[in-house]
């Protein structure tokens, strides 16, 4: 009921309550107002047609507006904007105070100050929340073209300093609408890959009739769970958008009070003694420097290369940019475990060192195998081989997604939810949760990581939308 002090038409805040009652009837409805889900697939593919999209390797020689600084070494755009690649220096004490074993290493590492916008339109139809995705070229992608949020842009790219054209819609989002936000909240990118980058992750009702250009459409949660599924079809920043979704708690109680799981991760981040500095590139020892690659000595973890892009339904057409190459298929997986009849997954407390706070909560495993196949059995990640030899029976969720196609190449990992046999219990660093106070996390910056975000997304997808026995 309106109070008398509102005028005629004012539009009040909804809640969170109601917030998670008409996304779990969204996530119930597979039925959208513009397309079948089952249709999806041959639409991205016609988009994909319909402009002509072209990514070609190139000698960094051949870079426009992009050198490497004198001095430094330092891989950097003329015009100051958009990100750089140098140099980052970690050292990592085991210990409250810095006492014993320690690991150190040198990397590239992308710095880019700029905060972007991921930002999903969202609008009900006929009663049902819809959220406006778009099919759009990144140069990274495998496969071009993906779904992605309404508007994806870093501050450079919506301010135009490329000289390219407006993007569409970003007036939604930069300022949006107090009373009809459902998420705004910064996320962290990949802590191991870039150096404390952050995207305002954000989710805005309108009532607006919203132009409906060829490139976007209309899907309820539904439909996105089931596309969910789907090798490389959403891509990363739309799943870390949706993962901080409020759904509803179906299944309260946990191992860990909220009280206690913020103990246990303020712990994990106190005890972790990591130095990071930034240093130039020329600095980063290991690594070599050719005329079309940087790259590890032993050919491990990944690669600086240079592309040239044409993308006919971008802001700019053409362009030139690095991007960093993966040396193998990535492994993200939460092992899955009922307690009390309540599903927990196993998360880990995770130093990287781009991270702004050190430790951020991570899957279960999160790693490239091949980066540890020279190892010994004791010096593999923790749980890897569990997830590896899962059983079909076993596997609640499975599906490979490409990371961030803008400044990465063709990174990819098998992302998985695998059910744990009831003996296995949390080693130091890691913790038993829900995926609703892991949801509730998510509502805070800085605290699950991009990973772990997917595996959020795909948990919610799983059970919007039940597979392989889910």
């Amino acid at each position: 009921m309106l109070s008398w002090l509102e005028p005629p038409g004012t539009v009040r805040p909804r809640d969170d309550r109601d917030h998670e009652e008409r996304i779990a009837l969204s996530a119930a409805n597979t039925d959208g107002v513009q397309m079948r889900t089952e249709d999806v697939r041959a639409w991205i593919a016609e988009r994909r047609e319909a402009n002509v999209f072209h990514v070609q390797h190139i000698p960094f020689a051949e870079l426009d507006q992009w050198r490497f600084e004198g001095g430094t070494g330092n891989l950097v755009h003329a015009s100051g904007r958009f990100f750089t690649i140098e140099g980052l220096h970690v050292v990592e004490h085991d210990g409250p105070h810095g006492d014993g074993p320690y690991r150190e290493w040198r990397q590239p590492v992308i710095k880019q100050p700029e905060v972007g916008i991921l930002g999903i339109l969202a609008k009900e139809f006929d009663g049902v929340l819809h959220f406006l995705m778009q099919a759009k070229m990144e140069p990274g992608n495998p496969n071009l073209v993906q779904l992605s949020p309404t508007v994806q842009a870093t501050r450079s790219n919506y301010t135009k300093a490329h000289g390219g054209s407006n993007v569409k819609l970003i007036e939604y989002f930069a300022p949006p609408d107090p009373d009809r936000i459902i998420v705004d909240v910064l996320q962290a990118e990949q802590g191991s890959w870039f150096y404390r980058k952050s995207n305002r992750n954000m989710i805005v009702e309108t009532v607006d009739d919203v132009p409906l250009w060829d490139d976007f459409c209309w899907l309820t949660l539904g439909q996105i769970a089931e596309l969910m599924h789907e090798d490389e079809t959403i891509n990363m920043n739309a799943r870390s958008v949706l993962s901080c979704l409020p759904y509803r708690d179906t299944a309260p109680g946990a191992v860990l009070s909220d009280v206690q799981l913020l103990s246990w991760f303020t712990n994990e981040r106190s005890r972790h003694d990591v130095r990071v500095s930034r240093i130039p590139l020329k600095d980063v020892h290991g690594w070599k420097q050719g005329a079309e690659a940087i790259e590890h000595e032993d050919g491990r973890y990944f690669k600086v290369l240079a592309v040239a892009v044409k993308g006919s339904n971008r802001e700019k057409v053409s362009w030139t940019q690095p991007l960093l190459e993966s040396v193998g298929l990535g492994v993200a997986a939460f092992l899955v475990r009922d307690f009390g009849g309540v599903p927990h997954v196993l998360v880990h407390a995770r130093v990287d060192g781009g991270f702004v706070d050190t430790v951020e909560l991570a899957p279960t495993v999160q790693c490239t195998p091949e980066n540890y196949a020279h190892l010994p059995a004791e010096s593999q990640p923790p749980f890897l081989d569990t997830v590896l030899d899962a059983p079909p029976s076993r596997i609640l969720y499975e599906a490979i997604h490409s990371e961030e196609g803008g400044r990465f190449l063709n990174v990819r990992a098998r992302y998985l939810a695998v059910e744990a046999d009831d003996t296995v219990e949390a080693p130091p660093g890691y913790a038993w949760v829900t995926p609703a106070q892991l949801t509730a996390l998510t509502r805070h910056g800085h605290y699950v990581n991009v990973e772990a975000r997917t595996l959020l997304a795909c948990l919610h997808a799983a059970a919007a939308q039940p597979r392989m026995g889910v």
